[in-house]
């Protein structure tokens, strides 16, 4: 059975330890060399980036997330251990704990490690596909012969590069789809390296929950929880026509995922397919004036990065996290796609004011979806508004100001609520 040294990038037959400088970082597949789809997950990310630039954090707790009203963004292994996830209420986060030291989200940090893991990726393949700062699927078929090394070796260096050049670890999934890979990168975290091969796609799915599927949340899962689906074993008792019927297009791809196969192409250009922005209070709050300074502020950030974009959007979504922690979601279509600030805080605050006094709320989000070209946007005007075309060109007249002078050059009144 084909095996490789993942320190010394050396391959060899099944053994123990590496023949060459003798690691026990070892992993041995028969269809190890043949395999190309890839997933790298980095570990804990954020927290990993601020233990390289503080070593007096290396053995501590790390949480990195907003303030005590905010929400855990990622959390190094060490609070791992105790219970602290991504996305739990830090207060949560610090009952579990207590000790743990909560740093602010760098951003420009993370994104400039970002930037040069993903270059060692290019380095590897033009079939990249970014799906977050941390993670990417990559695949490296016929890549072989240019590397003169199969893909486990590049993989395997790849992610011994980005410890020594970067300081940040990764977790590889090596399969022959996406679906799989991914799957396979979560299988030995963190600084893992796991793989599932062809023949035996169907055995280890058997028995595994259908919550090893991406985007089977907590609803989709009670939702097949009632129709007595677990399991992939109890998705195979079912036909593709009555899982359709059931559970509409989720219930095709079901069935598809439930026998391993996934047909879906590594794409460096997979098209953004939102733009959204969201805040979390330090206070819980049901004053409308602070709300609605709230929402113009996310209504500029999702049409600045529309414009930056060169893209539009047809739908509006409002978000609100109330402090029960139950979620409100309200979205319209517009007659057209739009990229302007006022378009989108007008009808975020129609939303707002459709769902009425649930609050307080403890979160506010505003995003915009159904993606598509800038040229596509704000083209018929309004009849009801009369004034809507006046405050567009306004608004392109403040976005100049303020490319020249800075964004804050210009600020709307509302903004200072």
């Amino acid at each position: 059975m084909p095996a490789l040294c993942r320190d010394c990038l050396t391959c060899f037959e099944t053994g123990r330890r590496c023949p060459s400088c003798g690691s026990p970082r070892i992993v041995a597949h028969s269809e190890l060399l043949n395999l190309s789809i890839a997933h790298m997950d980095c570990d804990a990310f954020y927290a990993s980036v601020e233990k390289r630039d503080n070593p007096d954090l290396a053995d501590k707790p790390v949480i990195i997330g907003g303030g005590r009203r905010g929400v855990v963004s990622t959390a190094c292994y060490v609070a791992r251990i105790r219970g602290v996830r991504s996305a739990m209420p830090m207060f949560q986060a610090l009952k579990k704990c207590p000790d743990a030291v909560i740093i602010k989200p760098r951003m420009q940090v993370y994104a400039e490690v970002s930037r040069a893991i993903r270059d060692m990726m290019d380095e590897m393949t033009p079939a990249v596909q970014p799906l977050s700062l941390d993670e990417a699927f990559m695949d490296l078929g016929g890549t072989a012969r240019l590397h003169g090394a199969p893909p486990a070796v590049m993989l395997a260096r790849l992610v011994r590069r980005m410890q020594d050049e970067l300081g940040v670890t990764g977790s590889i999934g090596l399969s022959h789809n996406k679906f799989l890979a991914k799957v396979a990168s979560d299988l030995d975290k963190p600084h893992g390296f796991s793989v599932i091969g062809k023949a035996e796609t169907e055995d280890f799915l058997r028995d595994q929950p259908v919550s090893l599927i991406w985007g089977v949340g907590q609803a989709m899962r009670t939702s097949l929880e009632k129709s007595g689906i677990r399991t992939f074993a109890d998705l195979l008792r079912w036909d593709k026509e009555a899982l359709t019927a059931r559970f509409g297009s989720m219930g095709e791809r079901l069935w598809h995922l439930a026998r391993g196969q996934d047909h879906r192409r590594v794409s460096a250009h997979e098209p953004v397919k939102s733009i959204s922005n969201e805040t979390t209070f330090h206070e819980d709050t049901n004053d409308p004036h602070i709300l609605d300074g709230h929402i113009w502020r996310m209504a500029e950030k999702v049409a600045d990065r529309a414009k930056a974009k060169d893209i539009a959007g047809r739908v509006v979504t409002l978000k609100l996290k109330r402090s029960d922690h139950r979620i409100l979601t309200r979205r319209v279509a517009l007659r057209d796609a739009t990229q302007m600030a006022d378009t989108i805080y007008r009808t975020a605050r129609g939303l707002f004011d459709q769902v009425g006094d649930e609050g307080p709320y403890r979160l506010l989000g505003c995003g915009l979806s159904h993606l598509c070209n800038a040229t596509e946007a704000d083209m018929s005007g309004d009849l009801l508004d009369p004034g809507a075309a006046q405050r567009s060109e306004a608004e392109r007249a403040t976005d100049v100001i303020r490319r020249k002078f800075g964004q804050d050059a210009i600020v709307k009144g509302r903004a200072l609520r």
